[in-house]
């Protein structure tokens, strides 16, 4: 697991935001908009780099660099984590049914992609353990460009590890588009986190070259 610090939340500034939508049947939301991908694909493809999990190394990253991103319940408080892993869906190709990975963050992308397939590719079962509280999840949907996405619900409404995803790639003019969307709880994440997200991977997928 990785390491936390416990949050006094008598003198956090979020507390009462937090109090308000902690207490909702439903205290997720997701949004969705559009990244623009061409540099960012050239280079996956010079480097034969599995796309999914070149995206997943580069959004764990991004998000992992906003506070907001990384806070969580336990036993009834909240922690923020240093540093928060992943979990990704792995399609098995023959049977069309997917596993549920676990894996450490990586600083590299090389390595990350490469320990990432080796530990899908090894692991047998579909299901290991239940998401860990300290990871972001990520459920990519390559087969579509869609324009909306929802998940199922687990009726824990202290189940705060905010879902990735994103659809199927187009191109619009010159660019390359891929429909991107993120599901979080209000508790520890508002708009204007969202908005720092997309505009650090937005940053990262157009830098590279």
């Amino acid at each position: 697991m990785n390491s936390f610090r416990k949050i006094d939340l008598s003198v956090w500034p979020r507390a009462p935001h937090c109090a308000v939508f902690r207490k909702m049947m439903i205290p997720t939301y997701t949004v969705g908009f559009e990244l623009e991908i061409s540099n960012f694909q050239r280079q996956i493809r010079a480097g034969n780099l599995s796309f999914t999990l070149a995206m997943i190394h580069l959004v764990s990253s991004c998000a992992n660099e906003i506070e907001n991103f990384r806070y969580r319940f336990l036993n009834g408080g909240v922690v923020l984590y240093d540093r928060c892993s992943v979990n990704f869906v792995w399609l098995n190709k023959e049977t069309e049914l997917f596993k549920f990975v676990a894996y450490p963050s990586m600083e590299t992308l090389p390595a990350f992609v490469a320990g990432a397939k080796a530990a899908a590719e090894a692991q047998t079962e579909y299901f290991v353990a239940p998401p860990a509280n300290d990871a972001f999840v990520f459920s990519p949907l390559p087969w579509v460009s869609y324009t909306e996405k929802s998940h199922t619900y687990s009726g824990n409404a202290e189940q705060a590890s905010p879902i990735f995803d994103w659809g199927k790639f187009f191109v619009r003019g010159d660019e390359l588009i891929l429909p991107f969307s993120v599901q979080v709880h209000h508790s520890f994440v508002d708009g204007i986190h969202i908005g720092k997200l997309h505009d650090a991977l937005q940053r990262e997928l157009k830098k590279r070259d």
